[in-house]
């Protein structure tokens, strides 16, 4: 019988990111491995993928996906092998009045795939929250009005190496006010009043994160998700581009 695809799934392992700054961040990635076999081989193949991230841990970055994922197929003689990693990522923010500093966390993933025609393809995501601020809230009320964490889903197809913090910072400029893990009585008025001034729905967001992506040099393809976890509303509003649907 033919298997369709065969691997590891949710298997915990630390792993060393590089930053931007040169050092190396620590944390805890959960990978999902998988290859498609040919029916002849019988050889288990868990060693194999095991194998291959133990060599890779102590440096894994986006950019060894290829060789990882080429050693993979080649050993196992697979059409297709394919990787995704999830990780927490964190960056230090300094409370914009204040400074005072604290870590933000940031859910990302690194996803490879290659072929037996050395065909490699490599996504970046990024998971970013923000405020988002209602306009329409905003202009029909005498005093104040409704605002809500959102998460910004940016995925891109890069051409050449970019850092998961050049994209994090992209996102941040493009909601009402950006996101803090911790902030003073001064920090809070500030952000209050600047998401205030600077409302937004989710389809803009969409919109700005999408200009802004396209001024990166170096991308081939990208997708934006907005979700706005509504603060006066039991559902949440959503928006999406796809980069292939943009004119």
């Amino acid at each position: 019988m033919k298997l369709q695809n065969v691997g590891i799934k949710d298997f915990t392992c630390p792993v060393r990111i590089r930053e931007k700054d040169g050092t190396r961040q620590q944390t805890v990635a959960t990978i999902s491995l998988q290859a498609a076999m040919p029916h002849r081989f019988r050889q288990s193949c868990v060693s194999v993928f095991t194998a291959a991230l133990a060599r890779y841990r102590k440096d894994m970055h986006a950019s060894i996906f290829p060789q990882l994922l080429g050693e993979v197929r080649d050993q196992l003689q697979a059409q297709t092998a394919e990787m995704r990693m999830d990780f927490p990522f964190f960056i230090a923010k300094r409370a914009p009045v204040t400074e005072t500093s604290s870590l933000m966390e940031y859910d990302c993933a690194f996803t490879g795939r290659t072929n037996d025609r050395r065909e490699d393809e490599l996504l970046l995501t990024v998971r970013v929250p923000v405020t988002t601020l209602c306009p329409c809230s905003k202009e029909i009320s005498e005093a104040g009005a409704h605002n809500q964490r959102a998460e910004v889903t940016l995925t891109v197809r890069p051409k050449k190496f970019i850092w998961l913090e050049e994209l994090i910072e992209l996102v941040e400029r493009c909601g009402s006010c950006e996101l803090y893990a911790l902030l003073k009585r001064p920090d809070e008025k500030y952000v209050t009043e600047a998401a205030y001034h600077n409302p937004m729905f989710v389809e803009d967001v969409v919109r700005m994160v999408s200009q802004e992506t396209m001024k990166l040099d170096g991308i081939d393809w990208f997708s934006v998700g907005v979700e706005s976890f509504e603060s006066i509303h039991k559902h949440s509003a959503y928006a999406y581009v796809d980069s292939d649907d943009l004119e």
